[in-house]
Formats: structure tokens, sequence, C-alpha cells
């Protein structure tokens, strides 16, 4: 039943990027965002930043789960899993950065560059690459990690804006290197993001995402995170409750350690700047 589930997995990652690489229209759309941040809680969107712009980063997600209630007051406690990171666009639809998670000390490099915009049945459409590579520089208790730290990842990004701009849907399609780094050999697993964003208010929005993985050992469950976004002038702050602990592509692309039910479920954050030079 197993290779059975993982087959069936790997048919819905490519029927879904086959359909949405046929709906796009290669017409000339115009230059219109459509999420607004770069993010969601966990999965990219195709928005870049203005040729020369910087983004900084920092977010985090609380180790203990909402349900310890008053007593760690749900979870803000800690400890926390934290994630600072800085990008930066030498190009218009490029952006390059880092960034480093406390957790395993993974720090990544990678990689994002819209290659279409369009319209899709007369929304506005895009689709974008990304892709990374990451090193787990102090793995805690692992054996055989550090024999095997190095991981990477590429994703497919398709997003559309619907609802006279009012809502912005999206799937991501990703393969990952390596997603299980105590193992002596390295494999490869394939894993499929959707997400969407209702922005309902100026400003505001309610942002959701669930990604559907393969089962890998210790990480077998689906990852979902839904939560409020707020912008303002150069900032997006971003409150979620998610089963997912982890924030790099290389881990949360496995799995989640815990299933989306009400006993596992935490408090989190993410906080980006716009910095313009």
């Amino acid at each position: 039943m197993t290779h059975i589930a993982e087959r069936s997995r790997r048919a819905l990652v490519r029927a879904a990027t086959a359909t949405m690489l046929m709906a796009f229209s290669y017409s000339p759309a115009e230059g219109q965002r459509i999420f607004h941040s770069n993010q969601s809680a966990n999965l990219p969107t195709t928005e870049t930043l203005r040729a020369g712009n910087w983004l900084f980063e920092i977010s985090h997600r609380f180790v203990p789960p909402i349900e310890n209630g008053v007593d760690a007051l749900w979870g803000l406690d800690g400890p926390v899993n934290n994630r600072l990171g800085m990008a930066w666009a030498p190009a218009e639809n490029t952006l390059v950065g880092f960034q480093r998670s406390n957790f395993q000390d993974n720090l990544e490099l990678y990689a994002k560059r819209r290659v279409v915009q369009a319209d899709v049945g007369g929304n506005p459409g895009a689709i974008a690459l990304m892709g990374g590579i990451a090193w787990n520089t102090d793995v805690i208790g692992i054996q055989g990690a550090d024999d095997n730290e190095m991981q990477a990842y590429a994703q497919l990004i398709a997003n559309v804006l619907l609802a006279d701009g009012a809502v912005a849907v999206g799937v991501v399609p990703s393969w990952l290197y390596n997603p299980r780094i105590r193992d002596a050999e390295s494999f490869n697993s394939v894993a499929l993001g959707v997400h969407g964003q209702w922005y309902f208010a100026d400003g505001k929005s309610l942002v959701g995402e669930w990604i559907f993985s393969e089962q890998v050992t210790d990480v077998e469950n689906d990852s979902g995170t839904f939560g409020i976004e707020i912008e303002t002038r150069g900032h997006f702050f971003k409150l979620i409750v998610t089963n997912q602990t982890s924030m790099q592509p290389t881990q949360y692309l496995a799995g989640s350690a815990s299933s989306f039910d009400t006993d596992n479920l935490r408090l989190g954050f993410n906080v980006t700047r716009l910095l313009p030079f």
C-alpha cells in the first residue's frame, strides 16, 4: 500500500504540473503582481523584487504546541526554530539569496527567476523557477549525518490571480535531493505544494498552504499552514498556525514529524522588510 501511495503522489505532481503549464497562454500580460509577497508561509511565489532592491527576513516556528496552554504561553515560551535570510534582485524578475535556520544549522543558497508572465483565461498568471543548495553544518545526535549533510531542491512555481485581484492561487511541484541526511545513501523525493491567499481588505489577507510530501521516515506527514498576513509600507508580517516546525525548503519539503491535528499545531510568524537601495 505504501508503494501505491507513493506512486499516486508522483502521478499527482506530474498531472498538476502538466495541467498548469497547458493552461498558460504565452501572450503578453501586464506586469501585475499576483501574490503581494515573495513567499506564502513556506512556499515561494512567483514574485521577485525590483532590480537592485534587497529583502531581509526573520521567521520563527515555536516548537511547543499550542495545546500546552498557559503554562507554556501556548508555545511562545519556546524553544523556537529561527530563520534569518537576505535576498537581492540583481535584475528584473531575478532573485538570489541565502537563508539560515538554527535547526541543524541549515545554511542555504538559492536563486529564483520568473520566466513567464501570461494570461490564464483572462486572469494574470506567471511561472517561476527556483532552486537551491543547502548544508546542515551542525547536526547533533544524528549518526551518519556528518558524511551526508548536503541537500538540494528545485521548484516550478505557477501562480494565477482570480476574482478581480482578490484571490491568488498557486501550485509548486518540487524535487528534493537527500531528504533524510541520517541515511548513508542519498535518494530523491517529490512534493506538491498548493497555496492561496484572499486579500479581503487593504493590507490584510488570509493565507493558506498545504504540502503533499512522500512518506519519508520520521517526517511522514503532510504540512499544513494557515494564518493572516498584514502588509504595510515595505513590510509583510504573517502570523500562522502550522504542524510544520521547519522553514528551510530542504527540510519542509520532506514532510512533517507531526500530523495536522489540534494536539500538534504550533504558532509561528514571518517578517520581511524591503530594503530599497
